[in-house]
């Protein structure tokens, strides 16, 4: 089977809640492939999901330092910045969501993820103003449509705030 094929099968299988039989599964692919960029960012994942947030975050550095490119490469910059900020390192995961806005300006998970990470970081208005501006850029509705105008300008007082957690001017 191909390595691929074999991927996609183990992760059609995984349980969510109990993710050790999928890390057993993708050890021996990890043994095998220890250089496979799908292999480690899948690796990650799997390590994630189970709650070991240091172990993924090893897989998911290696992941991106070998090459990962499309999708992939998207995904892993959004569970690494998320683990990033779950750890409370909240600098480094800003700094991952800037690199991955970079590479996918279009992204609106990597938006959405972003602004919680902002909020982690004590940056509620900037936070709420990013959500504002995704929902006037992505969301297609024509309940919205006619208040986008307004959304947008809400999302600039909102974030001429600053960082106020009291929603004060700083």
């Amino acid at each position: 089977m191909e390595l691929n094929d074999e991927l996609d099968r183990i992760f059609a299988l995984r349980d969510r809640d109990n993710m050790q039989p999928t890390i057993e599964a993708l050890l021996p692919l990890y043994a095998a492939h220890p250089a496979n960029s799908r292999v480690l960012y899948e690796v990650g994942g799997a390590y994630d999901t189970a709650g070991q947030e240091e172990a993924a975050l090893e897989f998911y550095e290696r992941a991106l330092d070998s090459g990962l490119d499309g999708d992939l490469l998207r995904r892993c910059y959004l569970q690494y910045g998320s683990t990033l900020r779950n750890i409370g390192e909240h600098e480094m995961s800003r700094e991952i969501f800037t690199r991955a806005r970079k590479a996918f300006p279009e992204s609106p998970s990597l938006r959405v993820f972003e602004a919680i990470t902002l909020h982690g970081a004590g940056n509620p208005n900037e936070a709420v103003a990013s959500l504002l501006e995704l929902i006037a850029d992505v969301v297609d509705s024509p309940d919205l449509e006619r208040y986008k105008p307004a959304i947008s300008a809400n999302a600039a007082f909102i974030r001429s705030l600053g960082t106020s957690v009291d929603g004060g001017r700083s």
